[in-house]
C-alpha cells in the first residue's frame, strides 16, 4: 500500500513513542499515515489453530505462538500498536513476559513500528534477516528500500539478532523456519510452522507482502540501489508456491481474507485450511510484477 510522502518526522530514532501527543501531533500523524487509524483499529484477539493467535489490530496482524517454554510473537504493527498488541496477548491468559523472541516480516513502520516498544515489555530478543536488521535497528529505511522516502520512521532496536535463510528458530517447543521472499523489500521474510491440536496438526505460513509498491522514482527494472529485485521477487514466488500451506496468513489480514475466512469457520463452514492459497497468493503476485513490469515498459508512472 502506497503511504504519503513524510512531511516531517514524528518519531525519532532511539525509543520515542506516541503516548501522550499533543492535537497537533495526533493531526500530523493522520496527514503523514492516513491510513494508520484504520490499520490501528482494535480487533479482539482469537485463537487460529492450536497453539497460535491472532492478536494483531484490525488492520495490521501480529501472531502469538505459545509454548510453555516461551512464546514468539511475529510482527508488531505500528508504534501505536504496542499497547494492543500486549492487551491483547493477556487477554488471552498469557504473560507478556514470557514472550522470548520477536520476528519480523518487513521492516516498514506498519509492521516493525511496534517492536521496540514490545521488546521493552517484554525482554524479549528480535531477529531479522540482515537487510530487515539494519533498517530496525536504524528504526528508518534505507537504500534498497523501493519505498524509501515514502516510509514513516519509528522507535529503533538497539539490538537485532540476524538470522540465515531457511534457518529455524526456537523458543520452547515452538520451531519456526525463515524463508527469505524479499521484492518488496530487500528483506523480506516468510515464516513457516506446525501448530497441533490432539494428534491434527496443520502447517502455517505467515506469508510476506508481495507487492510491487514503490516511490515514483523507483523502477524495478532498473534499480541501482535494489538491482536484484525483480529476480527477488521471482525466489519468493517459487518458495510460496513450494511451501507446504494448510493456512495462510498475511502481515496485512485483508490479503488473506482473514476475517471472512475464520468467520466461515466459526459458523461451522469449514474456511481455515485452504492448501491452495499460498500458490494462489505467487500467482496473484507474479500478475502485479508483470503489470508492473509492461508499465515501466510504456514509460508510465507506477
Amino acid at each position: 500500500m502506497r503511504i504519503p510522502v513524510l512531511a516531517a518526522a514524528l518519531l525519532v530514532a532511539g525509543g520515542s513513542s506516541l503516548a501522550g501527543q499533543s492535537p497537533s501531533d495526533s493531526a500530523r500523524r493522520a496527514r503523514e499515515c492516513p491510513s494508520c487509524a484504520e490499520w490501528n483499529v482494535p480487533q479482539k484477539s482469537f485463537r487460529i489453530f492450536g497453539n497460535t493467535y491472532y492478536v494483531g489490530t484490525h488492520g495490521l496482524s501480529s501472531i502469538l505462538i505459545t509454548s510453555p517454554r516461551g512464546h514468539v510473537l511475529i510482527d508488531g504493527g505500528l508504534p501505536e500498536s504496542a499497547p494492543l498488541i500486549l492487551a491483547n496477548i493477556r487477554s488471552l491468559g498469557f504473560r507478556a513476559e514470557d514472550v522470548k523472541l520477536i520476528l519480523n516480516s518487513h521492516a516498514h513502520y506498519d509492521h516493525a513500528g511496534g517492536i521496540e516498544a514490545l521488546r521493552g515489555a517484554t525482554g524479549a530478543s528480535v531477529a531479522a534477516s540482515v537487510w530487515s536488521a539494519r533498517v530496525i535497528e536504524a528504526g528508518k529505511s534505507i537504500a534498497g528500500d523501493p519505498q524509501l522516502g515514502l516510509v514513516l520512521p519509528y522507535p529503533n532496536v538497539p539490538s537485532v539478532r540476524v538470522i540465515a535463510d531457511g534457518q529455524v528458530l526456537k523458543s520452547g517447543d515452538v520451531e519456526l523456519t525463515a524463508h527469505f521472499t524479499g521484492g518488496h523489500t530487500p528483506g523480506g521474510t516468510t515464516w513457516s510452522w506446525k501448530s497441533c491440536e490432539g494428534e491434527r496438526c496443520l502447517d502455517l505460513v505467515y506469508a510476506d507482502s508481495q507487492t510491487p509498491v514503490s516511490a515514483d522514482d523507483f523502477l524495478f527494472t532498473k534499480s541501482a540501489t535494489y538491482p536484484t529485485a525483480i529476480a527477488d521477487f521471482e525466489h519468493s514466488f517459487s518458495v510460496l508456491q513450494g511451501l507446504s500451506c494448510d493456512v495462510l496468513l498475511t502481515p496485512h489480514p485483508g490479503a488473506s481474507n482473514l476475517f471472512e475466512r475464520f468467520a466461515v469457520r466459526d459458523s461451522g463452514g469449514g474456511g481455515l485450511v485452504d492448501r491452495e492459497a499460498c500458490r494462489r497468493l505467487a500467482a496473484n503476485a507474479r500478475k502485479q510484477l508483470a503489470d508492473r513490469i509492461a508499465k515501466e515498459g510504456a514509460g508510465r508512472q507506477p
